[in-house]
């Protein structure tokens, strides 16, 4: 039974039962035990959510019959820690809190999700907490938090293992929102939020807990929590656990030798998809600029599942939800146009921008988020800008750069409508690329100001004749031949 792409499914045992395609990232598991509550910080859909399932399945009792199916095939089942299947399992989602328009609208959705979840507990793992005092659904999330850690601790029952997606991503929306009010509650001393954490430390202090790993967009929570859990161990920039979520060259050749051996994919094309997914999802580097480039996985999981049920590749190489990204850009540089102006065109011209590096291993807050001399460092957490070296950071790939591209065009009001329409039908039917490219010099460069003019340059006019052409419905040679062009200069 040959496998399948299973496009955003994040649940680690319906990969395994589907058969879908996985690229083995277990030997970590090994590392991440010998750190306490590790907090590791990715870009939104580069497969955080997946790494969390994992460790939910590995270190939940509940599952200890299905070890083998689930992992007997992972670098973990074959070279297991001891700890598998040794713990009760709280995982909490974040990413389902609402932001409502106060606080407490916010504490309550707070309190329905967690409350519930640990409810849950005492049927999950029946007969363990049948004894349990009864949980006031009503109540503060810490207050029956405490009750359960204070049972399983005084009980001397298996300790708990907590798991933590995406903790900041309420939060995230209040900042980036411009919520300064709602934001400032939420991380108050007495606040619920910051209460739960305190509780959370508490347990790690009794040993009801056993960890905590939490995964996250930003530091700039853990800066705010830091009274309340100051016990974080902060891993997203040790070298060590770089590619735990992206994959490697080597992953992706592996991944796509499967992928054409199962689905009888013509060889001949393989060049071509490995020129295009290169330039577009790969790139990153999170933690050594001299080191492996790292690709989105998300992102490649969705070109994948195209190619393998259409045998060709999508028409459009970006991920509709990668879209979205651009109105963090627009929410982070609203309030200094100038700044921003310059900012967008620095990156879409130079294609890189100057950062200190200690601001990267330090935490920074709300004020410094938003200050334009900040914005590199803000952006590089958020995944559109990723390290060149020790002194500049860049765009890691056209897919990002398209964004950057369409925000230069949205703030200079220049027209990327239909007006380019039979520009490009003329060179689907009939392809030349000098007269593609002196149409996008009459019709896009046209419509620049002299101001505009004066200040772009060779490697501008590349990447926006390429992101315009991206807009239009070439096929996938028309693509490639664009691509080629395009690769010794990316």
């Amino acid at each position: 039974m040959k496998k399948r792409v299973l496009y955003s499914e994040a649940n680690y045992a319906a990969i395994v039962r589907k058969q879908g395609y996985f690229v083995d990232k277990t030997a970590y598991l090994a590392q991440l035990e010998r750190v306490e509550n590790p907090v590791f910080l990715r870009p939104r859909r580069f497969g955080k959510s997946l790494l969390c399932s994992i460790l939910r399945y590995y270190y939940d009792r509940n599952a200890a019959a299905q070890f083998d199916e689930l992992f007997g095939h992972t670098w973990i089942g074959q070279q297991p820690t001891g700890q598998q299947n040794q713990y009760l399992i709280l995982y909490l989602n974040f990413s389902t809190i609402a932001t409502g328009p106060t606080i407490q609208e916010i504490d309550q959705s707070f309190r329905r999700q967690c409350n519930n979840t640990l409810n849950n507990m005492r049927r999950q793992y029946a007969p363990l907490l049948d004894e349990m005092p009864r949980l006031d659904l009503s109540a503060p999330v810490a207050d029956n938090l405490g009750v359960v850690l204070g049972h399983i601790w005084q009980a001397d029952l298996p300790r708990v293992f907590v798991i933590i997606d995406e903790y900041d991503n309420f939060a995230n929306q209040l900042v980036t929102g411009h919520k300064d009010l709602l934001y400032q509650q939420l991380v108050a001393e007495d606040s619920f939020f910051k209460s739960f954490f305190k509780t959370l430390k508490e347990g790690r202090e009794t040993g009801a807990v056993a960890n905590v790993f939490m995964t996250g967009v930003l530091p700039i929570l853990i800066d705010e929590l830091a009274s309340g859990f100051n016990v974080a161990s902060i891993i997203t920039l040790r070298s060590e656990f770089e590619a735990m979520v992206g994959f490697t060259q080597a992953e992706v050749d592996r991944l796509l030798d499967d992928v054409y051996a199962d689905y009888a994919l013509d060889p001949a094309t393989r060049p071509e998809v490995d020129t295009v997914i290169k330039n577009h999802y790969n790139g990153y580097h999170f933690v050594n600029p001299q080191g492996e480039a790292l690709y989105n996985s998300t992102i490649l999981m969705y070109f994948l599942d195209h190619l393998t049920i259409h045998k060709e590749m999508p028409e459009y190489l970006t991920d509709l939800n990668l879209r979205t990204d651009l109105s963090w850009v627009r929410r982070l540089t609203s309030a200094q146009p100038g700044d921003t102006e310059a900012f967008v065109s620095q990156l879409t011209s130079e294609n890189r921008i100057a950062y200190d590096k200690n601001f990267l291993i330090s935490k920074f807050n709300t004020t410094q988020f938003f200050q334009p001399g900040f914005y590199p460092i803000s952006f590089f957490y958020l995944g559109m800008l990723t390290q060149q070296d020790n002194f500049f950071l860049r765009l890691p790939n056209l897919n990002i750069r398209q964004i950057f591209i369409e925000y230069f065009n949205e703030l200079h009001q220049i027209d990327v409508s239909t007006r380019y329409s039979e520009l490009m039908q003329a060179f689907v039917n009939r392809p030349n690329l000098e007269t593609l490219f002196a149409g996008y010099w009459r019709e896009y460069i046209g419509q620049f100001p002299e101001a505009i003019f004066t200040k772009v340059n060779e490697n501008f006019y590349r990447s926006t004749f390429f992101e315009l052409c991206s807009r239009y419905s070439f096929t996938d040679k028309d693509f490639t031949r664009l691509e080629k062009g395009k690769e010794k200069s990316w």
